[in-house]
C-alpha cells in the first residue's frame, strides 16, 4: 500500500466567468507552479513562475535561447526586487532607451537586488550572464553574483574597480576591473574614465567556478548591482553570443557564430563600428590561463576595459611592420634591474586575444580489414607495407615520416614511395606553451607543435618528428637517460604514448584513466611515470604508471591512482628518490610517496601563506652533483611573487621571500614580508640549478637570482608572458617559452639569447611565396601577417593589427611588395623595403576571401564575402582600382582563398560564382566572360547537389582547369569548351578545400580536411594517390615552393615537406584529350543560375560573349545588392540556342553592378545611368522549365530572424498518396466542425465585412465559417499544411498555398470559387513554401512570393492560370503588395531594401523593371518586414525593430518614421486616417495618421510627433493575420497562439472567436449528458467546451507542466455539483477540477513519474491512474488518499485504463466492476474489483505477440485495449503486433474470436456505444471506420498529422479525432 496526501487549493485558482473583459493573470510567486481557471473570453496569458528551489528555479527550457532577467522578474515591482538608495530610471542618449541609474557615495547603500530576499532564488541555469552596463565617470562600482553549485554551496563572484588584485576563498571570488588608458602605468585599477562606454560583460559562470574553485555550476541565485553605474538589462543564456555581429550580418556572411539577438544588441548607427562605441568583455575567455589573464575583450579600442593585469598595448590600433633582430643579441646590463636587458625585439606587438577554434576531430586513419580483421593503428604499423583492400599503408620507423595511404588499383605507383617527407614545422605549442624540455646532453630541445612533437637541434636547426597523435599534445615528459618520451593528447579520454626517444618509434599507446591530462613527470630512470589531470566529473586525479617493462616488450601498468580535492598546478618526481614526489597548487604544497602500490600525500603547513596561488616548484640540486636527499630543498613560487623554500624532510617552510619588480640592487630581501607591501612579480615558472634560480613571470621577464635572492644576476625581456623556464643539465642555459608562441634560450656565460621558434597563435588562413628572396607570407586569425625565410624557417617580419584580421595574402611576382586583404574589406599593399603601407583600398563591403595576382604582375584580383570582384592594376608600386563588379563571386560558400585562380599565361581568371554551383572563366584584362560551367550537372548519378569548392589552373597547360567539388572529387575541365577531361576521387571523405599542381604537371596536391592528398597527375586511368597526416586542424592551403622542390601546408601550423621525386620540367604532355562532339539537341541554356538538384541531362558548357561594359562599373557606397533573373530565363526554341552557340555567344544573365556615388572611392567615377534596371523574363510559359523544377532542393539557407516567415511544423508521420474514399452519398462520417486555428500560418485568415465571408486555415483545411450561425464549410484538397491565404478584390476568388512535403514535391496553390466552394485550378511553381499571395487591383494577376529558401517571385494570369514571369531573388523578401491605384506596380520589402516592380506588357510577353531603395538610415540595421498602402501615394512599412516608416511611392523616398513598437511589426493595415500595427510583442495598436499626407510635403523635415496612438490591446500571441472594415472600427485578428480575436476599437475590447490548443491535444472526454466536452494538452491547459457550439467555456491552466490524460466523472454522478474532471500531469500529480464551481478541488501526488492514463471507477468514487513507469495507483478523490499501488506492469508505460460495470458473479469472479490496464510492452491485464470492500482480483493477463523486427516506420504505435460496448465480455486490442490488425478477445471463452486486418498499425482506437462501429486512427494521417456488424470499412482523411486520438461521444452520434493540435468533429450518419 502506498499513501498520498493532498491539500485543498481552491483559493489558489483565480476564477473568471465567460464574457468578462480580458485581463492578465497575476504573476506567480517564487514558490512553485499553480493552477488557474480562465474564461474563454479572457485575453491575457499566464506568466511563468519562478521557483525558490536550489535545484533550479525557472525550468531551463523556458530560458532558451535567452532570458530577459529584468522583464521576467519584474524589476519594476517592489515585490520581486529590492531597490535601495539612489536608484532611478533615466533615458540614455546613446542607447535611446530607458536605463536604471544607480549612484551614491557608498556602493553598499545604493543597489538593485534580485530577488528581494536572500531566502529566495532566481534559479537561472544559463551558462552565460550578460550584463549591459556603463560605469559612471570618475566613480566606482561593484557587481555581486551569488552562484550556487550543484552541491548547494553558494559562492559570491564580485567584479569591481575598487579591487586592486585578485582574491579568492572557498566562498568568494573577487576580480579587479581595470580600465586601460594611454598612460604607461601598470597599476590600471581605479575610477572609471570620463568617457566610459557602454559595456557588454559576458561572464561564463560554469568556467569561472570550475577553473577557480573546481566546482560545478548549478544556477545563479541572486544578483546585486551596486553604485555607481547605469544598467540597461541582464540576460542569461546557454548560447555564446557575439555582440559585434548582428543577425543580418551573420546571415549575409554565413558566419558560424551566434549573433546577438536584437533585444540584447546595442544600437549602432549606420556607417559606424561597434567597437568605436561599445566594449565587449568575455570572462573568463580561456580557462587555461592564470587569473590575471582571464578577462580579455574581443578588440582593443583606444580606451578599453579589462579584468586583472593588462600588459601595455598600442595606444591606437594600427597595422605596422617590424624587422626582427638577429637571433643572437648581446646583453647590455647584467646586474642592475633598473636597466633591463631587452634581449628580444622591443617593437610593439599585437595584443594577445584569447580565442577558441574548434574544428572536427581527426580520427586515426583506418582501412578495411582483410577477411574481417582490423588493421592496427597508424603508429603501431612497423612493417613497410600493410595491404588493406585496394590500399596499402606506409610507415618509416627511423624518421617518423607521416603515414600515407596509397591507391594500388593500378600498377603505376609513386617513385620513390612515399613522395613527401616532412622537413620542418614552423610553430610551437597549440594546446599549451609551457612544455619544452632539454635533452640529457643539452644539445636539443623537445617541444610540441599541436599534434606533432619536435626535437630541435639547437646548433644545426635540424628537426626530428614524433608523429601519431590525432589531437593537440597536452603534456610531455622525458626520462633522465633520454630513452623514453611520454606524451598525452587533449582529446578525452586522454591517450598516452611512450616513445623510443632515440629511434622515434612508439613503444606503447594506452588510454589513461583520466579524462584530460595536464601534466606528466618521469622518474630519472624512466621506470615510473606520473600524470595529473581531471576525471570526467572535474575532480583532480593523480596516476602512477610503471614503465620499466615497456622497452622489453611489456605493458604499462597502473601502480596507483588517487582522487584529490585540492588543486594541483605542478607535479614533480624527486630526482633523488623515485618514490617521492611533490606538488603545488592553490593554497597547498603536498609531499607524496609511493609505497606498496599506494600513493599517499601529506600537506606542508604554510601558515599564513595558505591562500597563495602556487604555480611551480623545483628541487634544488646538490653542490657536488650527488643525489643526497638531506641536501635538497624544495622551491615553490607563487602568483603573488613569493618564493617558498621548504625542507621536504621536516615538511616545514624554511624561508619565504617576495620578489618585487623595482628593488634596488644590493639590498637583501627580508625573509618575511607583509602581503600588502607592494605588488609582487607574478611568477609563472621557476627552475633551480646548483647556484642560481631562474624565474619566469607574467611581465615578460626571465630573471636569474642567486639562491639567497639578494639581487638580480641577469634578466631578459620577452614580448609576452613567460609560461615556462628550464635549466639545461649543465646549468649554463635557460630555456624559456612565452604565451605568445616564442621558444628560445638564454646562454648565461655569453649573455646571449637565441630564438628557436616563433609561431602563429591561431589558425593560418592563407600563404603566398616569393621566388627571388625565398620568402613566404602567412596570415592568421591572430591578427598578424608574418614573413618567413623558407631556407631557415625563421621569421623576418611581422605586421599586426589589433582590430582588423588579415584573411588573404599575395606576393607581387616582380616587386618587393605584397598585398593583404582584411576582414573589414580593406586591401593593403605593403613594402618589404621600408615595412610600410604603400596604398589602401576600401572597395569591398565584406571580408576579403581571396587574393590572386597574375604571373606577369599586371593585375591583382580580390573577392569578398559579399560577392564583389575587384580588379587592380599593379604594374606600378602604387596599385589602383580598375573595375568593381558586384555579385560575381559565390556568397553561399565558406570563405576560401582558393575560389580565385589565374592561368599561367596570365590571360584567364577563374572563380566560383555567381553561385556555389557555377564556375566562371573570364578574360583577366577585360573581365569578359568566356565560360560558364554548372558543377551540379557533372555527376548525374549523385542524389545530392554538387558544388564547387576550389579552382586551380594547370601551370603547364593553361587550357586545363581543375575544380574540386563537394562530392570529394577533383574534376579536370577544358577551360575553353568546358568538357570534362577526367575525374580524380579523394580517398578521404572530405572535399578538397585547396588545390595545387606542380609546374611539370607531375604532382597534384589537395587539402582534404586535416590531411594532404597527393596524386600522380599524369596517370590518366586510376591514378595512384597518397594521404599524409600530421595536422591537428583542417588544412587551409597547400602550395609548392617556387623552386618546386618542397610543399607547404598551413592550418594549425606551417608544415614544410620535401618532395622525394625529381621534378620533370620537360615532361611531354599527357595523352590527347578526347573531345566529345556536340549538337544543338544536346545544348541547354545555362543562364538560369545555379541552384537546385542535378538535371537529368548534362548541358554542354557554352562560350559566352562579354557582358556590357557598364556591368564593370564602380561599387556604389551604400547601395543595395542585385536581383538575378528568372530561373526559367533563356531562349526556348532550340534553333535559337544552336545559333547562339555557333556564333560563340549565349544568353547571359544581366548583372546589375553597384555604382559608386559621387566623391567615393579612389578613382574617377563613371556616370550612373537610370536607376531602373531591366530584368528579362521568358517570353511565354505554359509549363515551368526543367531547370525550375529542379531548383532549390539542397542546402536550404538559414531562416531569417523574422517571425514573418512560415515554417511548417515538423511531422514524423507521412501521408498516404491514395485513400479509398467511400462512394458519394454513402459516407458514414461527415466532417461537421474544426476546432482550432493554425497559428503557425502567416496571413492565413481573411474576412470581408461587406459580404461576411470569413475563412481561415487549420492544418491542410480551409475552414469557411458563418459568424452568425457558426456553421462551417471545409475545403479539402491541399496535400500539406497551408501557409497563407488571399482573397480577390471582388471577393469571388480565394487563393490558398500549401508547402511541399512527402506527397508534394512542390508547393500547391489552389484557386477556389468562393460562391460554389470548389477548386477551379491548381498552380505549382515554388519549391519550399509560399510566403505571401496578392491579387492585383483588377484581379487580373496573382503574385506569389516564395519563402526564404525558395526566394522566387512569380506572376500568374488569373484568366489563363499561366505563369507569366518568375524572378529569383538574391535575399529573402518578407512581404509583397500590389499598388491599389496601379495594377502594373507592386512592392516588396525585405532584408536591406524596398523594391519597386513595374510590369511591362509586350503582347503576350511580360517583363519587370526593378528599382530598389535602401532601408532608411533612421532604421539602422533593421529589416522591413511588413507593408500596406495608405492614401495615395503613401506606403507604410513596418520594421524588425518596431519602427514604421512612410514612403512616397511617387518619388521613391522615405520621409517619415516613428517608433511604433518594441518588437518586430508583422502586420500593417491602413484605411483612411487610421493605421493598425501588430507585432511579435502581442500588441495590437491603432494609430491616427491623418496628418501624414500633409507631412509628405515637408520631405525630410517631417516629424512624427503629429502621429499618435489611439488604442492598444495586448493579445495572447504574436499577430500573424488581420482584417478590418473600411473605417478600422472593428476587425478580426489571428495570433500564433492559435486564437482568432474579434476586435472592437470603439469599445476597446477583444473577444475570442476561434481558439484551440497551441500544442498537442492528449485527450478528449465528454460529460454524461453530452452538453460539454473537455480537452487537455501539453501546454498544461484543460479546456471545457460547449458541445453544441464548440465554444470555449472554461480553461484551467497549470504552469510549467503538461497535462497528459483526462477523465470525466461517470453517469452515476449525475448532479451538476458532482461534475468533475480529473487531470494527470507530467510531474506525477492529479488535479480534480469542479465544472460548476470552475475551480480546482483537489491536488494529489500519487506518482513520481508522469501520468499517462487515468479513469474513474463506475461509481465515480475511485480514481485509477497509470504512469510511464508502469505503476497503477488507486486513489479516493474525496480524501485524496492513495490506498493501493499495482506494479504488475512495471517497466512499461501504461497506455490505457478503462473500467466498466458487471454483475457480481459474472465471469466467475466477485466484484461489481471490470477494469483493464494496457502497457507499452503489448500486455493487457483485466481486473475484477469492488473498491468499497477493498477487493481487487486479477482476472486475465494477455500478452500480444510482437514482431521480431519492427515493421513500423516513424511513430511507434501504442498498445491499446477497450471493452466492447455491445458485449462487455469482449476485449478489443490493437498495437504493435505481428500483423496490422484488430484483435477481439472473449473473456468467457478465453480465446481470440476474431481478427480484422488493417492497412497500417493503429495509433488510436474508439468504439461507438450507440452502434457496432469502431474507428481506428493511423500515423498516415487517415482514419478508418469499421462497421463490425456488416464488416465494411470506410477511409477518411482531413488531418495533417498522425491521428493519435479518436473518441466517440457517449451517444455515438459524434466522433472527435485529433492530430497534434487539430481537432475534427465528425457527425456519424446511420446507413439507410
Amino acid at each position: 500500500m502506498a499513501g498520498g496526501s493532498s491539500a485543498r487549493e481552491a483559493r489558489s485558482c483565480r476564477v473568471s466567468r465567460p464574457g468578462s473583459p480580458g485581463s492578465e493573470v497575476p504573476a506567480a510567486s517564487l514558490t512553485g507552479p499553480r493552477a488557474e481557471a480562465r474564461p474563454a473570453g479572457e485575453g491575457g496569458g499566464s506568466r511563468r513562475a519562478a521557483q525558490d528551489r536550489c535545484s533550479g528555479g525557472v525550468p531551463s527550457a523556458w530560458q532558451h535561447p535567452f532570458l530577459n532577467v529584468f522583464r521576467h522578474f519584474r524589476v519594476d515591482e517592489w515585490k520581486r526586487s529590492s531597490k535601495e538608495g539612489d536608484v532611478s530610471v533615466v533615458t540614455d542618449k546613446v542607447l535611446k532607451s530607458a536605463v536604471y541609474r544607480i549612484r551614491g557615495s557608498v556602493s553598499a547603500s545604493n543597489y538593485i537586488q534580485l530577488p528581494r530576499t536572500s531566502t529566495q532564488s532566481l534559479g537561472l541555469t544559463g551558462r552565460y550572464l550578460y550584463v549591459l552596463f556603463r560605469p559612471l565617470p570618475t566613480k566606482h562600482f561593484v557587481i555581486h553574483l551569488d552562484v550556487s553549485t550543484k552541491d548547494s554551496q553558494v559562492i559570491r563572484v564580485s567584479f569591481s574597480n575598487l579591487f586592486k588584485e585578485f582574491k579568492s576563498s572557498a566562498t568568494w571570488l573577487q576580480f579587479p576591473f581595470a580600465f586601460e588608458t594611454k598612460t604607461p602605468r601598470r597599476d590600471l585599477a581605479g575610477i572609471a574614465p570620463p568617457r566610459a562606454r557602454w559595456t557588454c560583460l559576458q561572464v561564463d559562470l560554469r568556467d569561472t567556478l570550475m577553473f577557480y574553485l573546481s566546482r560545478h555550476y548549478g544556477h545563479l541565485k541572486s544578483i546585486r548591482l551596486c553604485a555607481s553605474l547605469l544598467v540597461r538589462n541582464l540576460y542569461t543564456s546557454d548560447l555564446c553570443f557575439d555582440p559585434v555581429v548582428t543577425v543580418t550580418e551573420a546571415r549575409r556572411a554565413k558566419l558560424s557564430v551566434n549573433p546577438m539577438p536584437r533585444e540584447m544588441a546595442f544600437p549602432v548607427p549606420k556607417g559606424e563600428s561597434w567597437h568605436d562605441r561599445y566594449i565587449h568583455i568575455w570572462f573568463p575567455r580561456d580557462s587555461s590561463k592564470a587569473p590575471d589573464e582571464q578577462a580579455e575583450k574581443s578588440c582593443s579600442p583606444p580606451e578599453a576595459v579589462f579584468l586583472g593585469h593588462v600588459s601595455q598595448r598600442l595606444p591606437h590600433p594600427v597595422v605596422f611592420g617590424k624587422p626582427l633582430l638577429s637571433n643572437r643579441s648581446s646583453v647590455a646590463q647584467t646586474s642592475s634591474p633598473t636597466l633591463p636587458c631587452q634581449v628580444l625585439s622591443a617593437s610593439s606587438r599585437l595584443p594577445e586575444v584569447s580565442l577558441t577554434y574548434k574544428y572536427p576531430e581527426l580520427s586515426s586513419v583506418s582501412a578495411c580489414g582483410i577477411h574481417g580483421q582490423h588493421l592496427p593503428p597508424w603508429d603501431e604499423i612497423t612493417n613497410a607495407h600493410m595491404v588493406a583492400g585496394r590500399r596499402h599503408v606506409l610507415f618509416d620507423k627511423s624518421s617518423g615520416v607521416p603515414t600515407a595511404l596509397e591507391d594500388i588499383g593500378s600498377c603505376k605507383v609513386f617513385l620513390p614511395d612515399p613522395v613527401l617527407r616532412l622537413k620542418g614545422v614552423i610553430g610551437f605549442g597549440g594546446h599549451s606553451t609551457q612544455w619544452a624540455l632539454w635533452t640529457k646532453d643539452g644539445t636539443a630541445v623537445v617541444y610540441p607543435c599541436h599534434a606533432v612533437i619536435i626535437v630541435l637541434q639547437i646548433n644545426t636547426g635540424q628537426q626530428r618528428f614524433f608523429l601519431g597523435h590525432t589531437d593537440k599534445v597536452s603534456a610531455l615528459a622525458l626520462n633522465g637517460s633520454d630513452t623514453l618520451l611520454a606524451s598525452a593528447q587533449v582529446q578525452p579520454p586522454s591517450m598516452v604514448r611512450l616513445w623510443d626517444f632515440q629511434t622515434g618509434g612508439c613503444l606503447s599507446l594506452f588510454r589513461s584513466p583520466l579524462h584530460t591530462i595536464c601534466s606528466l613527470s618521469f622518474s630519472g630512470s624512466g621506470a615510473l611515470l606520473c600524470g595529473v589531470g581531471k576525471d570526467r566529473h572535474g575532480r583532480t586525479v593523480v596516476v602512477a604508471w610503471g614503465t620499466d617493462q615497456v622497452g622489453l616488450g611489456g605493458e604499462v601498468a597502473v601502480l596507483a591512482k588517487v582522487h584529490t580535492d585540492f588543486d594541483i598546478q605542478t607535479f614533480r618526481i624527486a630526482f633523488f628518490d623515485e618514490t617521492r614526489m611533490a606538488s603545488c597548487g592553490r593554497g597547498s604544497v603536498r609531499l607524496w610517496r609511493l609505497r606498496g602500490g599506494v600513493l599517499r600525500s601529506c600537506a606542508v603547513d604554510l601558515g599564513e601563506y595558505c591562500s597563495l596561488e602556487l604555480t611551480d616548484l623545483a628541487f634544488a640540486q646538490a653542490l657536488d652533483g650527488h643525489c643526497v636527499p638531506s641536501a635538497s630543498m624544495l622551491f615553490v613560487c607563487s602568483h603573488s611573487g613569493h618564493i617558498l623554500e621548504i625542507d621536504h624532510q621536516r615538511m616545514a617552510v624554511q624561508h619565504v621571500r617576495r620578489l618585487l619588480p623595482a628593488q634596488s640592487p644590493g639590498v637583501p630581501l627580508t625573509e618575511k614580508q607583509n602581503f600588502s607591501v607592494g605588488s609582487g612579480i607574478a611568477i609563472s615558472s621557476l627552475s633551480v640549478s646548483t647556484a642560481t634560480c631562474a624565474v619566469g613571470s607574467e611581465d615578460g621577464y626571465l630573471r636569474l637570482w642567486p639562491l639567497d635572492f639578494s639581487s638580480v644576476l641577469l634578466e631578459a625581456e620577452h614580448d609576452g608572458p613567460v609560461s615556462s623556464i628550464s635549466f639545461s643539465p649543465d646549468g649554463l642555459r635557460v630555456l624559456s617559452t612565452t604565451t605568445s608562441g616564442h621558444l628560445g634560450f638564454l646562454d648565461v656565460p655569453s649573455r646571449e639569447y637565441t630564438v628557436l621558434a616563433r609561431s602563429h597563435m591561431a589558425p593560418v588562413l592563407a600563404l603566398s611565396t616569393e621566388q627571388n628572396r625565398g620568402q613566404m607570407a602567412t596570415v592568421s586569425l591572430d591578427h598578424t601577417v608574418r614573413i618567413w625565410d623558407l631556407a631557415t624557417l625563421q621569421q623576418l617580419f611581422d605586421f599586426s593589427s589589433s582590430e582588423d584580421t588579415p584573411c588573404a595574402v599575395a606576393f607581387h611576382p616582380k616587386m618587393p611588395n605584397f598585398f593583404c586583404g582584411f576582414s573589414s574589406g580593406t586591401v593593403r599593399s605593403f613594402s618589404l623595403e621600408n615595412s610600410g603601407i604603400l596604398v589602401e583600398h576600401t572597395r569591398h563591403r565584406g571580408a576579403i576571401t581571396s587574393l590572386v595576382i597574375t604571373p606577369d604582375g599586371r593585375f591583382l584580383f580580390s573577392s569578398c564575402s559579399q560577392g564583389s570582384l575587384v580588379q587592380y592594376s599593379c604594374a606600378v608600386s602604387r596599385c589602383c582600382v580598375l573595375r568593381v563588379a558586384a555579385n560575381m563571386i559565390c556568397q553561399d560558400g565558406r570563405p576560401n582563398p582558393n575560389i580565385l585562380a589565374v592561368s599561367g599565361d596570365s590571360c584567364r581568371l577563374a572563380f566560383v560564382g555567381p553561385s556555389k554551383c557555377m564556375v566562371t572563366v573570364v578574360e583577366s584584362a577585360s573581365l569578359d566572360e568566356l565560360l560558364h560551367v554548372d558543377v551540379s550537372t557533372l555527376n548525374l548519378a549523385s542524389n545530392h547537389l554538387d558544388w564547387a569548392v576550389a579552382v586551380c589552373f594547370s601551370p603547364k597547360n593553361s587550357g586545363h582547369l581543375l575544380v574540386s567539388t563537394s562530392s570529394n572529387k577533383v574534376v579536370v575541365l577544358d577551360a575553353v569548351s568546358g568538357y570534362t577531361i577526367r575525374e580524380l576521387s579523394s580517398v578521404r571523405s572530405r572535399a578538397c578545400s585547396s588545390l595545387a599542381l606542380s609546374e611539370d604537371d607531375r604532382l597534384l596536391l589537395a587539402a582534404t580536411g586535416r590531411t594532404i592528398t597527393v596524386w600522380d597527375y599524369p596517370t590518366q586511368a586510376n591514378p595512384s594517390c597518397q594521404v599524409y597526416i600530421g595536422h591537428s586542424e583542417p588544412v587551409h592551403v597547400v602550395a609548392f615552393t617556387p623552386d618546386q622542390l618542397q610543399v607547404i601546408s598551413v592550418g594549425d601550423a606551417i608544415f614544410l615537406w620535401d618532395i622525394l621525386a625529381t621534378p620533370k620540367r620537360d615532361d611531354p604532355e599527357a595523352s590527347a584529350v578526347h573531345e566529345a562532339g556536340s549538337s544543338a539537341g544536346q545544348l541547354e541554356d545555362l543562364a538560369s543560375g545555379a541552384s537546385g538538384l542535378p538535371r537529368q541531362q548534362v548541358p554542354i558548357p557554352s562560350q559566352a560573349s562579354s557582358p556590357p561594359l557598364n556591368t564593370l562599373d564602380r561599387l556604389l557606397e551604400g547601395s543595395i545588392g542585385t536581383f538575378s533573373t528568372s530561373d526559367e530565363e533563356g531562349l526556348s526554341e532550340e534553333n535559337h540556342v544552336s545559333e547562339a552557340f555557333h556564333q560563340g555567344q549565349a544568353p547571359t544573365p544581366p548583372v546589375l553592378v553597384e555604382r559608386e556615388a559621387s566623391g567615393a572611392g579612389d578613382a574617377p567615377r563613371e556616370a550612373a545611368e537610370s536607376s531602373w534596371t531591366h530584368a528579362e523574363h521568358p517570353s511565354h510559359h505554359s509549363q515551368p522549365s526543367e531547370w525550375s523544377l529542379r531548383s532549390g532542393k539542397a542546402g536550404l539557407p538559414t531562416r531569417p530572424d523574422s517571425y514573418k516567415h512560415f515554417t511548417a511544423r515538423y511531422k514524423a508521420s507521412t501521408r498516404v498518396k491514395s485513400v479509398a474514399f467511400p462512394p458519394v452519398g454513402r459516407e458514414q462520417l461527415r466532417l461537421k466542425a474544426v476546432v482550432g486555428y493554425n497559428g503557425n500560418g502567416r496571413a492565413n485568415m481573411v474576412w470581408r465585412p461587406d459580404t461576411g465571408f470569413f475563412a481561415y486555415t487549420c492544418g491542410r483545411l480551409v475552414v469557411v465559417e458563418d459568424l452568425h450561425s457558426g456553421t462551417q464549410q471545409h475545403w479539402l484538397g491541399h496535400p500539406q499544411e497551408i501557409s497563407t491565404l488571399a482573397l480577390s478584390q471582388d471577393g469571388q476568388i480565394l487563393a490558398s498555398a500549401s508547402c511541399c512535403g512527402h506527397t508534394a514535391a512542390r508547393c500547391q496553390i489552389r484557386i477556389w470559387d468562393v460562391a460554389k466552394g470548389l477548386c477551379r485550378h491548381v498552380l505549382s511553381h515554388h519549391d519550399t513554401a509560399v510566403q505571401a499571395l496578392a491579387f492585383s487591383p483588377d484581379d487580373e494577376f496573382l503574385v506569389t512570393l516564395g519563402d526564404y529558401a525558395d526566394r522566387n517571385l512569380a506572376l500568374w494570369s488569373m484568366a489563363t492560370y499561366e505563369l507569366l514571369s518568375s524572378t529569383h531573388l538574391l535575399e529573402p523578401v518578407h512581404g509583397v503588395a500590389f499598388n491599389p491605384w496601379d495594377a502594373n506596380e507592386l512592392i516588396c520589402v525585405g532584408t536591406s531594401a524596398i523594391t519597386f516592380w513595374l510590369l511591362q506588357h509586350h503582347g503576350a510577353d511580360t517583363s519587370f523593371q526593378v528599382h530598389q531603395e535602401p532601408v532608411p538610415k533612421e532604421l539602422g540595421s533593421s529589416e522591413l518586414t511588413s507593408l500596406c498602402y495608405g492614401a495615395s501615394p503613401l506606403l507604410y512599412c513596418g520594421s524588425s525593430s518596431g519602427q514604421v516608416c512612410v514612403w512616397d511611392t511617387g518619388t521613391g523616398h522615405c520621409f517619415l518614421a516613428w517608433e511604433a513598437d518594441d518588437g518586430e511589426i508583422g502586420v500593417l493595415l491602413c484605411s483612411g486616417s487610421r493605421l493598425v500595427s501588430g507585432s511579435n510583442t502581442r500588441r495590437l495598436r491603432l494609430w491616427a495618421v491623418g496628418v501624414v499626407p500633409e507631412l509628405r510635403h515637408k520631405g525630410s523635415s517631417a516629424r512624427s510627433s503629429s502621429v499618435f496612438m489611439e488604442r492598444e490591446l495586448t493579445l495572447d500571441g504574436a499577430v500573424v493575420s488581420a482584417s478590418f472594415d473600411s473605417g478600422m472600427d472593428m476587425g478580426v485578428v489571428g495570433t500564433t497562439a492559435g486564437t482568432i480575436w474579434y476586435i472592437s476599437w470603439t469599445e476597446g475590447t477583444s473577444t475570442r472567436l476561434i481558439s484551440g490548443h497551441r500544442t498537442k491535444v492528449n485527450e478528449v472526454v465528454f460529460s454524461p449528458s453530452e452538453s460539454h466536452c473537455a480537452t487537455c494538452g501539453e501546454d498544461g491547459s484543460v479546456r471545457v467546451w460547449s458541445l453544441a457550439s464548440m465554444e470555449l467555456v472554461i480553461q484551467f491552466q497549470v504552469l510549467n507542466q503538461s497535462c497528459l490524460c483526462l477523465a470525466w466523472t461517470p453517469p452515476s454522478c449525475g448532479l451538476p455539483e458532482q461534475q468533475q474532471v480529473v487531470a494527470g500531469y507530467s510531474d506525477g500529480t492529479l488535479r480534480v477540477f469542479s465544472i460548476s464551481r470552475t475551480s480546482m478541488e483537489l491536488k494529489m501526488h500519487p506518482h513520481r513519474a508522469a501520468l499517462t492514463a487515468i479513469a474513474f471507477s463506475t461509481d465515480g468514487q475511485t480514481i485509477l491512474s497509470g504512469d510511464k513507469d508502469g505503476l497503477v495507483a488507486i486513489s479516493h478523490p474525496c480524501t485524496g488518499m492513495t490506498f493501493r499501488v499495482l506494479n504488475d506492469h512495471r517497466g512499461a508505460p501504461i497506455s490505457a485504463l478503462q473500467s466498466t460495470s458487471k454483475e457480481y458473479g459474472d465471469l466467475g469472479v466477485e466484484g461489481v466492476e471490470l477494469w483493464l490496464a494496457a502497457s507499452g510492452d503489448q500486455r493487457v491485464s483485466i481486473w475484477a474489483s469492488d473498491w468499497p470492500r477493498d477487493r481487487c482480483e486479477l482476472l486475465e493477463w494477455l500478452s500480444l505477440p510482437a514482431p521480431a523486427v519492427s515493421e513500423a516506420t516513424g511513430l511507434l504505435p501504442p498498445s491499446l485495449a477497450a471493452f466492447c460496448p455491445w458485449d462487455k465480455a469482449i476485449l478489443v486490442c490493437v498495437g504493435l503486433g505481428a500483423h496490422e490488425e484488430v484483435v477481439f478477445y472473449s473473456l468467457r471463452q478465453k480465446q481470440v474470436i476474431q481478427k480484422t486486418p488493417l492497412p497500417f498499425f493503429a495509433m488510436s482506437l474508439s468504439l461507438s456505444p450507440g452502434a457496432h462501429l469502431m474507428v481506428v486512427g493511423f500515423a498516415e494521417c487517415m482514419l478508418r471506420l469499421l462497421d463490425c456488424a456488416s464488416g465494411t470499412a470506410q477511409d477518411f482523411e482531413g488531418h495533417d498529422d498522425s491521428v493519435h486520438l479518436c473518441r466517440f461521444t457517449p451517444s455515438g452520434k459524434l466522433l472527435f479525432t485529433a492530430a497534434h493540435n487539430e481537432i475534427l468533429v465528425w457527425e456519424v450518419i446511420s446507413p439507410s
